[in-house]
């Protein structure tokens, strides 16, 4: 438990850190050079690791990322700062301004069924693109982040442009287009085979890249997050495989020792258990 006694820091004072962490004279050199692309990266993997606390339920941990998340604000707000561009308080005043903006239902006299269908929400972002300049024709997917991880780009893409129709009306017909692109698939290594390694990788690349579209819009009509289904996905794997390197390790053996059918069999055993439980 921490000290109650102690003196609890403030906003103020961590932005009174940073502050100094970048004085040009009396800074850390290390911070001091850094930019807003040097430190974007770091921006996008506390991100992450804020996500993996989740994910673990480990509330301690959380608490901590989302500390090293908040820095990333105040680091990229003192760099601005330091340009006269905008600086913390800005970032703050622009956030609950758009919350309340967004918000009519709550914080004025909007009607709730009105933001609960929807209509109500891309009314507000389209007037904010119009205020921001950013409304002109053909350019409604510009404002997709680049930097985003691409199953989650690829979901927010076609949900941009399934506001203004350009959507499948259900699932099915996004189940048969996966078909459809596995068999595109299916023929571009068949084709592409003896053709060089380079063409090879080029046409089947594309080929793989329209299934996962696909599979990301899948999601989307599922309402599943793709990014968290991967993650759990990958999180599974990493369990059943260490289910067969313990069970390996009670006869003295790795994986390096047994053979594939040995690990096929280990691994049911895993899956097996998991389902019951």
């Amino acid at each position: 438990m921490p000290d109650e006694t102690a003196r609890r820091y403030t906003v103020e004072d961590l932005l009174s850190v940073m502050a100094r962490l970048r004085d040009k004279d009396t800074g850390c050199p290390w911070d001091v050079e850094q930019s807003f692309a040097t430190i974007a990266p770091y921006t996008i993997e506390e991100a992450y690791e804020v996500a993996d606390a989740i994910a673990r339920e480990d509330l301690g941990a959380l608490k901590e990322e989302l500390g090293d998340l908040l820095l990333q604000v105040v680091y990229h707000a003192q760099m601005a700062s330091e340009d006269a561009r905008f600086g913390f308080a800005d970032v703050v005043d622009a956030i609950t301004r758009k919350m309340i903006r967004r918000h009519p239902h709550v914080f004025a006299d909007a009607s709730r069924h009105e933001f609960l269908t929807g209509d109500m929400w891309q009314r507000i972002k389209a007037e904010e693109k119009v205020e921001r300049g950013t409304a002109a024709e053909g350019a409604m997917l510009d404002d997709v982040p680049l930097a985003l991880p691409a199953l989650t780009r690829a979901v927010k893409l076609q949900k941009r442009a399934a506001e203004v129709g350009f959507d499948w009306p259900s699932l099915v017909p996004v189940l048969a287009k996966v078909d459809e692109e596995i068999a595109e698939l299916k023929t571009a290594i068949a084709a592409s085979e003896g053709a060089g390694e380079r063409n090879y990788a080029k046409r089947v690349t594309e080929e793989f890249g329209d299934l996962l579209f696909v599979m990301a819009n899948i999601a989307r009509h599922l309402k599943v997050d793709p990014e968290a289904a991967l993650r759990g996905a990958n999180a599974k794997f990493v369990r059943r495989f260490r289910s067969i390197e313990t069970a390996l390790a009670k006869d003295g053996r790795t994986p390096e020792d047994a053979t594939l059918e040995e690990m096929d069999q280990l691994w049911d055993e895993a899956k097996a258990a998991e389902t019951k439980a």
